[in-house]
Formats: structure tokens, sequence, C-alpha cells
């Protein structure tokens, strides 16, 4: 009878409390909230794109203006190629070029050749020579795209240069060549951990290229002050890449080589395009900002009108956007868009302009598309794969195509941290580079968070259980769930814990079972997760979008993190401890905490389980599984290493950490033992 008694008067209490509580937040509820957030990753990602398109020339409206930032967005193009480590000004390496055999034509040979575009980097090429040079002629760097015969399928072009009267360079990509190495990273194998590497494989084509020019330029049959570049597809992309890298081209002609992101996103074209097809973007920036670096040289875009790849009215749009900065210069006449009936490629009815085109630019001649006429497409014209071959006898035992992105530039090491202002400097680089290169898309003015109460019960915890949701990102409404196990008013710590993508429901709260009874516990489900999770076969095409704007799935989490720790600091009538607020993560979530706790900086503890050992590891091909790749992360920085950086922060693994973490561990015990522990669960954690 007592007990029964004092468990009513408890739970009026209880009532009262947690009422009061309610009624000093001031806050609005209602059951079921109309959703003012879509919370839907396709109409994010078109946004997003959208974003990017629209912010080309943002404050930019005469030449000046653009002169001012032209340098600026140069060094932005080469760092998203990752080209950051090769001498694009100075002194290079020799070509050391070797020619191993010739090819006599009626009016032009054919040399068949290598040369070395880094050491041991060899780039297998056909060079077309007119016969009876008697002064240097124009020459023509002709790129292959994604044709599997290469240098044999695109030879129509290289032939009708050399009749025309230009040495023509044609060079082969590391995908397609005779030696096959790797564009699809993330298209086909799931090596997203290209993106934390910044690697592009566009970079290594477009350093191939510019040696290919330093080759050209070094002939004594070619005048250097009159270099063009053309190719179709992934040669049309690469001819844009060249033409805004190198002032050596005097004149380019992309052929369905880009379009604008928006569109790309939008029709879900990503899908099908190679890793190369954009630079990696850090900096946000789309096609039309490639343009600009063109500009205010020679620039013929030629584009069929029923690409797959490309829509037309989107490589409409952005001409018009690459002619503002034409405009700036008074150049207007020398960038134009053609179109052709047909699909991807470049065109029989596209290829007599470019001709005329380069015959203007390059050789100060007036001829008509028509008189020139297209390539002889004949068998008979077709020398064939073997006739062409360079490594007839196979490549150099040294060639590293294969192994490039391994070995494009290296990452570096953790440095050896014996004081705490050696770690403070090492850790202002770290942070200064990610918020520079990793986290430059978290958005500059926040939205509000528009905190709302959505939940509440006296039940599942000692003092209740509330749910609130806040707005993280323009589109977005995440939950968390507060579970009360000391009352609200009263100063206390809390643990948030981040719940996994496709966690199972019956899983929930498993991670941190044994936990204090008297701790209160906050469970966040981050973008992607819970009641925003996507289907599981949406993951690759989301973890590439994201890419290509600038983002990953990981770094998005990150910022829900942070903003979900403002919200909860936020609510009016709580008084949570600024100073103790804990963060626990599992698996691939541990790469998400680690990264806010160092974003955050006050965070009180960070508690781990099954870490993974690095991000420079592959994914599934099919984009499943642990999505932790962040941009450029790597050029700087691994998640072992983030784990270490914050030395006031309390670091706790729960049951065995990756060998990885031993720096950590060292940095640790070197500067401050006790804010590092190994606990075998949560029972452990006081």
């Amino acid at each position: 009878m007592c007990i029964s008694l004092f468990k009513n008067i408890f739970y009026v209490l209880t009532m009262l409390l947690f009422a009061g509580a309610m009624q000093a937040q001031e806050m609005d509820f209602s059951l079921c909230p109309p959703q003012d957030q879509p919370n839907n990753i396709q109409v994010y990602l078109a946004e997003s794109a959208k974003k990017v398109s629209e912010s080309f020339l943002q404050d930019v409206n005469t030449l000046d203006e653009w002169k001012a930032i032209r340098a600026q967005r140069y060094q932005e193009l080469v760092e998203m190629l990752g080209l950051n480590d090769v001498p694009l000004t100075g002194e290079r390496s020799p070509l050391n070029v070797k020619t191993v055999g010739s090819i006599s034509m009626p009016g032009y040979r054919i040399d068949k050749i290598y040369y070395e575009s880094l050491p041991n980097l060899y780039v297998p090429a056909n060079l077309y020579i007119p016969k009876g040079i008697k002064k240097p002629a124009p020459a023509i760097l002709y790129v292959c795209g994604h044709a599997e015969t290469q240098k044999a399928y695109y030879q129509g072009l290289a032939h009708k240069f050399a009749k025309l009267g230009f040495v023509c360079l044609i060079i082969e990509t590391i995908q397609w060549g005779e030696v096959r190495g790797e564009h699809w990273g993330t298209n086909m194998n799931g090596w997203f951990h290209w993106y934390s590497r910044g690697y592009n494989p566009g970079g290594v084509e477009a350093w191939n290229g510019i040696r290919g020019l330093d080759l050209l330029s070094q002939m004594p049959e070619v005048n250097p002050n009159a270099l063009g570049i053309t190719g179709a597809s992934g040669g049309g992309s690469q001819s844009w890449y060249l033409a805004a890298l190198d002032d050596r081209i005097k004149a380019a002609a992309p052929a369905a080589g880009g379009e604008e992101l928006y569109a790309e996103i939008c029709q879900s074209t990503i899908d099908h395009q190679c890793d190369c097809m954009r630079p990696l973007n850090t900096y946000q920036r789309d096609f039309s900002d490639i343009g600009a670096l063109v500009a205010p040289k020679p620039f013929m875009i030629a584009a069929p009108n029923r690409d797959a790849l490309f829509a037309i009215e989107s490589v409409r749009d952005l001409h018009e956007d690459v002619k503002k900065v034409y405009d700036f210069y008074g150049a207007s006449q020398n960038l134009s868009l053609i179109e052709a009936d047909g699909g991807h490629g470049d065109r029989q009815t596209l290829r007599p302009k470019i001709f005329s085109f380069f015959i203007k630019h390059l050789m100060g001649k007036e001829v008509a598309p028509e008189k020139i006429g297209d390539i002889d497409k004949s068998e008979k014209a077709q020398l064939s794969v073997e006739e062409l071959a360079v490594y007839t006898n196979g490549a150099p035992e040294d060639d590293r195509t294969k192994t490039i992105q391994e070995t494009f530039f290296a990452l570096p090491e953790p440095p050896m941290i014996k004081t705490k202002p050696e770690l403070e400097t090492y850790r202002a680089e770290v942070l200064d580079f990610l918020k520079e290169k990793t986290f430059r898309a978290f958005p500059e003015n926040p939205v509000p968070l528009d905190v709302k109460w959505e939940y509440r019960t006296v039940e599942e915890a000692k003092y209740g259980m509330q749910t609130f949701s806040f707005v993280s990102e323009e589109g977005w409404r995440l939950k968390f769930t507060i579970y009360w196990n000391r009352p609200p008013e009263e100063k206390q710590s809390v643990l948030l814990v981040l719940k996994n993508p496709n966690e199972p429901f019956m899983d929930f709260g498993k991670f941190v079972s044994g936990i204090d009874p008297n701790q209160t516990v906050v469970y966040f489900e981050a973008r992607g997760i819970g009641e925003t999770g996507w289907a599981e076969n949406m993951q690759w095409h989301i973890r590439r979008s994201l890419g290509w704007m600038g983002k990953t799935v990981a770094s998005m989490r990150v910022y829900d993190v942070l903003r979900c720790i403002e919200a909860l600091q936020s609510i009016p009538g709580f008084n949570i401890d600024r100073e103790n607020i804990n963060i626990a993560a599992e698996g691939e979530m541990s790469v998400v905490a680690l990264y806010a706790a160092l974003l955050k900086g006050d965070i009180n503890t960070v508690l781990v389980k099954n870490p993974p050992a690095s991000q420079n590891v592959p994914s599934q091909p099919d984009g499943r599984g642990e999505a932790i790749e962040m941009l450029n992360c790597l050029r700087i920085t691994d998640v072992a290493q983030v784990a270490g950086l914050n030395l006031d922060t309390k670091f706790i693994g729960i049951g065995e950490l990756p060998d990885t973490y031993t720096w950590t561990k060292e940095v640790y015990e070197t500067l401050k033992p006790e804010n590092f522990q190994i606990i075998k669960d949560f029972s452990e954690w006081k």
C-alpha cells in the first residue's frame, strides 16, 4: 500500500516537473506538424547543383574584376585536377622520346613514339608529320576519348590534319591505351577514396597532354606559337582543361566534352560519365569557370543535339555563360558554338567546321568547311591497331601507368610529435586545410535552426523522453531524441550517440548498452539515416554526385552533428553542461564523430567502437557500405590522426583499435596520457 502510494506520488511529481520544463521552453507543438522541409536527397542534389551552376561570375561584371580573380580561379582548377605536385612552371623531367617505327603515307609520315611525362610514366603516341616542311608548321594535339582502340579509332582526324599541313600528335589515355590503367575509380571500382586522396584521372591526362605540348614545341618542324587542341568526349573535356591550363594553346575545339553541372545531376547523366569528365569540385565550380580561363583565345564548342551524355540545351547555356567573359575582352568573335544532328561524338557535320576553324586561327587562312570536307572513313584508309601500335614488344618494364593513381603524388606521413607546441602547430595546419579544401561547402550563412518539439513521454527514461527536430541545412529537417536520466533543469553532461545508416530497429541502443543509468543520452540521425534514409542502391549515384559538387556523405554528416549540438544547446529550460558534451559512434560514424569533435573543439569525450583504420581504402563497387570519404583530407591527415589532434578531448576506444591508431596513442601518452583510454564496453565509462 505504502509502496503503491509512493509510486503514484513519484509519478505525479515527475509529470509536474516534465510539464514545467515544457512550459519553460515556450515551444510550439502540434501532432504530426506539416513537413516544411522535403528531406529528399534527389531534390537536394538538384538544388545544390543548380547553385553551383548559377554561381558563375557572381559579383564579376567587368574585365578588371575578372582579371582580379583569374589567377585564383586558375590555381583552383590546378588543385581540383590534382596537379599540385607536378611542375606546371619551371624545369621538367626529360621527355626521353623514343621512336620505335615509322609509316610512310602519301604526303606525310607517322612516327610511332612514346615519351616520359614523369619518370617511368610513359605515353604511347602517333606523330603525324607532313613531308617537305620548309618552315615550322602549326600543330594539333589530338587527345583521345573513351574509344577502346584509341589512336586507331581516332586516326581519321590525324590523317586529315596532316593532309591539311598540320603536324598532329595523337596521344592515348591511361585507361584505353596499349597499357590499361584506371579511369573508372568511382564509376566501376568503388574507389571513392580517390575523393579523399584528391585524385582525379583527368589530371594525369592533362599532365600527359602538357608534356605532349612540350614535345611539339621542341620539334624543328613545329611553330610553337601555333598550337591547337581538339578531341571528342573524354578528349573534349581534356580540350577544355588544357586550353585553360596552358597558354601555349592558341586555339581549341572540344567536341561533346561538357555541359552545366545542373543538367548532369538533374538528368542523371553523371551516372554514365567517367571520373575524368569533371575535376574534383573542391571549389564548387562549373565548366563555365573552365571556359572563362580559356578566354579570349579562339574557342569552338562542338556539340551534337542528341547526345546521351550532354543535353544540347545545357551546352547552349554553357556557351552563353562563357560568352560573358569573352564579351569582357571584346572578343566574342573568338567564341562559337556549332551543332550537329546525332548522338555522342564529333559527328561528320562538325569535323569540317573544326578543320576550317584551325586553318583560320593557326594558319591565317579562310577556307570554307564544305571545301575541306570530312575525314576518309573508308576501310582502305584505316591502318590497323597492330600497324599503329607502339609497344610491339611490350611496354617498358618500369612503366607505372597501371598504378599511377597511387603514385601521381605522395600522401604525407603523420609528423613526429613530442611537444604541445608541435601538436598545436600541426593541428592549426590541419584545421586550416580542412576548412578550405574539405569542408568548404559548409553553408557560409547557416539557415535558422528553427528547433521544434515533436514528441514527448514520461516513460522510456527516468525523467522522460523528448524528440526535437531542427533544420540542419536548407532542405533538411533532422531529429534527435533525448532520454533524460537526470532532471532536465539540473546541470548535466549528455552523451550524443550517432546512429548508423541502415541500423536495424532492434539494434537501437545496443551500442551503448551498459551505460551509467544516470547518464542523459541523445540519439541523433544525421542525413541519410533513419527517417531521412535513402535506398542502398542510390548510394553510388549520391556519392558520385556529391563529389562533383564539392561534398561527400560524410562531410554532410559532420555538418549535421555540429548543427545538432548547436540545436541541443539552444533549447530553453534545459541545463546542459556546455563543457561536458560527449559523442559516441560506431563504425563509419566514428569518422564523422572524430572530425566533428576536431571542428567543434570543445567536446569533452569521444568514444568510438570499430573505427575504420583509414580513409584511404576502397569501397564496394556498387557504392554500398561505409561512405567515409571526405574531399582531399588525405592530402593533410587521416582519421586516425584526427583522433589525436584534440589533446584536451578525451579519446576512448571501445574494444581493440586498428594499428593505425598507434600514432594517436603515442601522442596522448607523450603529452596527456590521462585523456587516452581503451575499455571493453560502455559499463567501464564513468
